[in-house]
């Protein structure tokens, strides 16, 4: 006889708070002595991302937390293939 599988409960929505996505603790990576505007906000930052472009770490982690709702959402609406 084989064991049923259970189907999981969906996590709950992740909520989203400030500093809790990235981290950004190497200076040589995310810092540079030039000012720029926030590729999100538009406010001037020394600090910048992966892909050295400038963004604040709040408004980087931000984004991430709304592409991640709208992954979410559109595999609910599409389901899995």
């Amino acid at each position: 006889m084989t064991a049923r599988r259970r189907r999981r409960a969906p996590p709950a929505e992740p909520e989203y708070r400030p500093g809790q996505l990235l981290d950004w603790s190497n200076g040589s990576v995310h810092w540079s002595s030039r000012e720029l505007p926030c590729r999100y906000c538009g406010f001037p930052t020394n600090l910048r991302d992966s892909r050295m472009k400038p963004a604040h770490k709040v408004c980087a982690e931000y984004a991430l937390a709304i592409q991640a709702a709208e992954a979410q959402a559109a595999y609910r609406q599409e389901g899995p293939a």
